[in-house]
């Protein structure tokens, strides 16, 4: 990512206002689906969050967080490479076995789903 996009993406961020958003809790990851104005409020863009939970040497908690904004002349395209992408995951490298629910000890020593 170039310089200015990120710039571009924080003024953007910072001058907009959360039209609808969804978290999605999965295992020690949550996503979070924001759906935002631009400045003026005459269009509409998404910004999907990773946020991960990261427990620092003194025992303290911080998140990892990485974003992309996505533009609404990019949401059928992005939408149909997620959608190949795994589906080929599933059909091709996982020959339409169920998915599994994993489960993890996180740091802590507290049991999660995945």
């Amino acid at each position: 990512m170039y310089s200015e996009d990120y710039d571009r993406g924080r003024a953007q961020e910072r001058n907009s206002d959360d039209v609808y958003s969804k978290p999605v809790r999965a295992g020690k990851r949550t996503y979070f689906f924001d759906v935002k104005t631009t400045k003026g409020n005459n269009d509409y863009y998404l910004t999907i969050t990773e946020s991960k939970r990261r427990v620092e040497r003194d025992g303290s908690f911080s998140f990892d967080k990485h974003k992309i904004f996505l533009y609404k002349e990019d949401f059928e395209k992005f939408a149909e490479g997620l959608q190949d992408a795994v589906h080929y995951i599933l059909h091709d490298l996982l020959h339409d076995e169920p998915i599994r629910q994993y489960s993890h000890e996180d740091q802590d020593g507290a049991q999660e789903e995945f």
